[in-house]
């Protein structure tokens, strides 16, 4: 790993602690070093980097394409441990990539919404991190991440200090699956992922994945 994907988790730290407090709960889950295939909601651009430097793991994310187009950001984000990926679909480069990773052991984040929910409640999931864990067979570690939606108004921010919590579920596996997998059966796989992120949020956080609102229908 390059000397900016060490700086980098130690520096996160600094940068944050002016604006809140981070808390990270669920270290005893973590029984193995990995690899793991790391799923988690998505509500700021901080949030990749927080979650990284949040694991006691090696590992490497997905992040937007777009901050590979400029020089500068690309050194950095290339450096933290990232790789590109293809918003608005399934990105089959990235998810060789991610495959790639997993077998030399070193866990992959992922943030199957495929960006920010501007609502702060979990959307809509995009498939691909039920075809990387069904490829790989590697568990699968669900991660939940609150408070940085309030990162937008730094001002405020460093008089209140809202808390940034990241909580560590339990991990597991999915069965063996082929590429003959249908696109309806990938849908649902990744909705019971979703649902496992949603387990680790408070109900505000939890949109279309809170379970009590789906039996209520």
């Amino acid at each position: 790993m390059h000397w900016v994907y060490y700086f980098g988790r130690g520096i996160i730290r600094v940068l944050v602690f002016p604006f809140a407090s981070w808390k990270v709960k669920g270290r005893e889950n973590l029984t193995s070093g990995g690899p793991f295939l790391v799923v988690c909601n998505h509500l700021h651009i901080a949030d990749p980097p927080i979650v990284a430097a949040s694991l006691p793991l090696k590992c490497v994310l997905m992040a937007k394409e777009d901050l590979w187009r400029d020089t500068w950001s690309r050194f950095w984000v290339k450096n933290f441990g990232a790789f590109p990926v293809r918003r608005g679909g399934v990105d089959t480069q990235a998810i060789r990539q991610a495959e790639q990773w997993l077998k030399k052991g070193v866990s992959v984040i992922m943030f199957p919404e495929g960006g920010r929910s501007r609502s702060s409640s979990l959307q809509k999931a995009l498939p691909g991190a039920a075809l990387i864990a069904q490829h790989t067979g590697v568990p699968i570690l669900p991660v939940s991440i609150t408070g940085t939606e309030k990162l937008r108004h730094l001002k405020s921010c460093f008089l209140s200090h809202p808390r940034i919590t990241i909580t560590i579920g339990r991990a597991f596996t999915l069965p063996p699956g082929n590429s003959k997998t249908k696109r309806g059966q990938r849908q649902e796989i990744i909705d019971s992922i979703m649902r496992q992120i949603a387990a680790l949020l408070p109900p505000k956080y939890r949109g279309i994945y809170d379970n009590e609102k789906t039996a209520g229908n």
